[in-house]
């Protein structure tokens, strides 16, 4: 049962309770460490002793060995390790040309551009503290425990940052980015700073592949060669520079192409997808033992990549879906019994939708695919908006997209990306409420807006467009330090660098038991619906 990147299951003498029974929902990550509830805590005096074990990837743990926390920070050291191009090639680097120093340096100053004679680098051994709460017990809200007594572990992750020595030659290095997956606000953004980092290192062989991964197969979509004066407005406008696609064709075919293409740096932007598709092709060059880095950068807005604290795109989306929620309040609270009901993305996840109800303050209920919900019935969604209607006269509605997927008939169908096709919970919820109040004879005047396309094709706003930068320059640095198969994010408010393989082992989810749930709770004031 994959939680959040390490399998756990559990094994206890006086309780044989699943996972999901343990936490009482069946979510997939309730926590990115271990596990967070235990219906029987570890005895006191004069009670039954609970013996739990945890199973870490492929690491048994066995919390009553005094060395299981050694155990288990090694395991998650091998796991957090990063893959370097000297697993394959016997390499010696050579000191960076990348440097600030240089563009400050009074003129006449002699050899100011020397790593030797700027601090602006990061140590190999820098790391990053992923967890930073001290949980005292695992029914603490949000707690992230690995063991029964939620003991103190840390987490450390590499630091991202340009290194003071580098493992190619910049001016033969070839450097490809794509951009894969849907649009998001701020594709533009990381794609021009990954021109100009590569440029500021020395590289002058920079091309766009068109298209996502379809680029490197699709006859007549032909290289487009990038530089600092090509992208240098591209952040002012939404969308791809290079053009968006899903699907592709097989790892071999791609890196075929990119063996033919001599490319040495591969830069990928994309969600889980991309993540795994980029991870496919480190290995299959590995493999081939090409001198390839495969560097991603995580794009979605649905912000459910794992370990990071948010992706790019999201901010913006947030802050777009208020011009959405607000005509919703509007129309609701200027017809007599108004429901504005408003559907934001959010296949599997709800960050989007929660954080919109909390930031606008005008969502009276918050429906996420992580909270099962009824409709119908005494403590359903329908009586509760009967009362709203009642009490103050109108109401406003948001849900994710893949929110009461339970609710509705399945569909087998598949997407270009391999992603199940959902059913439409907005228009079924439109229906539902009008049938609803129809049948007992109330008028409702029901105005539902679906804002997808406008939320995800805006250009980035501030806080977006500084998170993109400083992703699209780390990947850059990552792959300049021999990495491949990583991808570049922000951890507990640090930029870090982090193996593809573990990101993409399971979504990231909204925490029912999260402090930030029990917020958007407390600000819609909405009861627990069932």
């Amino acid at each position: 049962m994959p939680l959040s990147g390490m399998a756990v299951a559990f094994k206890a003498s006086t309780s044989a309770c699943t996972a999901q029974q343990l936490w009482g929902h069946p979510t997939r990550d309730q926590c990115q460490y271990g596990f967070t509830h235990l219906n029987e805590r570890k005895s006191r005096k004069g009670s039954a002793a609970l013996h739990a074990r945890a199973i870490s990837g492929k690491l048994d743990l066995d919390f009553g060995d005094p060395s299981w926390k050694q155990k288990y920070q090694e395991d998650w050291d091998r796991r957090f390790s990063l893959p370097h191009i000297t697993d394959i090639f016997d390499l010696e680097p050579r000191l960076t040309t990348f440097s600030l120093k240089k563009n400050r340096a009074p003129l006449g100053a002699s050899d100011v551009s020397s790593p030797d004679k700027w601090n602006g680098y990061v140590n190999k051994d820098d790391r990053a503290l992923l967890k930073v709460i001290k949980y005292a017990s695992n029914t603490s809200a949000g707690a992230e425990c690995i063991d029964p007594d939620c003991s103190w572990v840390e987490h450390w992750v590499h630091r991202a940052g340009p290194r003071k020595e580098i493992y190619y030659e910049p001016e033969e290095v070839k450097a490809a980015i794509v951009t894969c997956g849907g649009l998001c606000p701020g594709l533009n953004d990381v794609i021009r700073q990954i021109v100009f980092t590569l440029e500021i290192y020395g590289v002058k062989n920079i091309v766009g592949i068109q298209f996502g991964y379809r680029g490197f197969f699709e006859k007549g979509l032909k290289e487009m060669p990038l530089s600092r004066d090509v992208v240098e407005n591209i952040n002012l406008a939404g969308g791809s520079f290079l053009g968006v696609s899903r699907g592709g064709a097989k790892t071999s075919e791609i890196v075929d192409s990119i063996q033919a293409r001599r490319i040495d740096m591969l830069f990928v932007i994309g969600g889980n997808g991309s993540h795994a598709g980029a991870n496919a092709i480190h290995e299959e060059c590995r493999k081939r033992k090409l001198k390839v880095s495969v560097v991603a950068v995580p794009k979605t807005i649905d912000n459910d990549i794992l370990f990071m604290d948010k992706t790019f795109g999201f901010d913006t989306a947030v802050e777009e879906a208020q011009r959405a929620i607000n005509p919703a309040y509007i129309e609701a609270r200027s017809a007599y019994h108004g429901v504005g009901l408003v559907k934001l993305m959010g296949r599997s996840t709800g960050f989007i939708a929660m954080h919109a109800s909390l930031s606008s303050g005008q969502i009276d209920v918050c429906l996420i695919p992580e909270v099962s919900f009824t409709l119908d019935g005494e403590h359903g969604v329908l009586a509760h908006l009967e009362h709203l209607l009642e009490t103050k006269g109108f109401c406003v509605v948001c849900v994710a997209e893949g929110a009461g997927q339970d609710l509705l008939q399945k569909s087998n169908a598949t997407d270009a990306s391999g992603n199940v096709v959902l059913s439409d919970f907005g228009v079924h919820m439109q229906q539902k409420i009008k049938k609803h109040f129809k049948d007992i004879g109330v008028l409702a005047d029901v105005k539902y807006i679906d804002p997808t396309y406008m939320v995800r094709a805006c250009r980035a706003n501030a806080s977006d467009a500084i998170l993109c930068t400083v992703l699209g320059q780390n990947a850059v640095h990552g792959a300049f330090a021999g990495f491949s198969g990583i991808t570049s994010g922000i951890c507990n408010t640090h930029y870090a660098f982090l193996p593809i393989t573990e990101v993409i082992t399971t979504p990231k989810h909204v925490n029912p038991n999260s402090r930030m749930w029990h917020r958007c709770l407390t600000s819609t004031g909405q009861p627990d619906f069932h």
